[in-house]
């Protein structure tokens, strides 16, 4: 009789245990997130705040998601085959890292998958999306555009540079945010009567001589574009302006923080920040297609002291006073 009650009670608490709702981390698999970035290291570096604020809206990696980090370490034509190879591992959404080129590439293989881009300039220009309002398909995420954004730099520039001299710019003709950067500088350039010069470099290779080439032009002072090649030789650009000694403003402040004269750019960790929130909705059922891209609202001015004095140049103090961040 004791046996025959023991075998019932050791059944029904099995019973009760399969009908029981389980903790919701057990209840399905870890979420699957594909990274496919151009940049060398980008999950460590500008991509960084991306991870830290999916740890805050309760993420935990390894746990209750999994990330494909892919990197094609800067050479752009690994990233059909990464992204390729990321479709196939059914992620449940893809982070397309800076610039357009990592976009691309995941558009162009897979139509399902939701995809969100990070700090591309001009995204409706670029294909990715019919609008920033209706993004469509399964494509959405933050764009670093801003109205008049490169001109506000080339203002900068002639705050530390003064006496309309030659400006350079070092641009890559393969982005499709140059043509609209450009355009936003020629019209400014000639609003102000400032004479201004272009040297291209469509890979790492070329911007050492494009860079001389600023120099022996006359050229007083250098716009560096935002690109993902550019951002990923930061340090040895800055470098090879420190030894033309070609006063240089930035767009990232990345560039600043390794010794970059000037930056002025959209808040790229808010961007990240804003990122993962945008996976958030996705993986808790909203659909890209809902998601309207976003556009930048936080800016940062970075001035770098140190830079400025080996330059030799005296930097105003309105212009210290109006900086986010002074590195001395």
């Amino acid at each position: 009789m004791k046996r025959r009650k023991m075998i019932a009670l050791v059944v029904c608490t099995a019973v009760m245990s399969m009908l029981l709702p389980l903790p919701a981390e057990a209840q399905r698999a870890p979420y699957r997130i594909g990274y496919l970035a151009l940049l060398p290291n980008e999950d460590a570096t500008v991509g960084a705040p991306f991870f830290q604020r999916l740890q805050e809206l309760g993420y935990n990696a390894g746990k209750t998601i999994i990330v494909d980090y892919r990197s094609a370490e800067g050479y752009a034509q690994r990233l059909p085959q990464l992204a390729s190879e990321m479709v196939s591992a059914t992620p449940d959404v893809i982070i397309a890292g800076f610039g357009t080129l990592a976009p691309k590439a995941a558009i162009a293989a897979t139509t399902s998958i939701p995809i969100v881009f990070t700090s591309v300039g001009d995204p409706v220009g670029a294909g990715l999306v019919a609008s920033l309002n209706q993004p469509g398909a399964n494509v959405t995420g933050l764009s670093a555009q801003a109205k008049d954004i490169t001109a506000k730099r080339l203002e900068l520039l002639e705050e530390l540079v003064p006496g309309k001299k030659l400006v350079a710019v070092l641009a890559n003709p393969d982005t499709p945010y140059t043509v609209l950067a450009l355009r936003e500088l020629k019209s400014a350039a000639s609003a102000l009567n400032q004479p201004m010069t272009v040297f291209e470099a469509r890979v790492v290779d070329q911007v050492a001589a494009a860079i001389d080439g600023a120099s022996r032009s006359g050229a007083a002072s250098i716009i560096i574009l935002e690109d993902p090649v550019f951002l990923g030789a930061k340090r040895a650009i800055v470098e090879l302006l420190a030894k033309a000694r070609l006063p240089a403003i930035y767009g990232p402040r990345a560039y600043s923080e390794v010794g970059g004269l000037i930056s002025y750019g959209p808040d790229q960790r808010q961007i990240y920040r804003r990122a993962a929130e945008y996976v958030d909705k996705i993986l808790k059922g909203a659909a890209p297609a809902g998601l309207p891209v976003e556009q930048p609202t936080k800016f940062e001015l970075v001035l770098n002291l140190r830079a400025a004095k080996e330059l030799g140049i005296d930097v105003p103090p309105t212009l210290i006073a109006r900086a986010d961040e002074v590195i001395e």
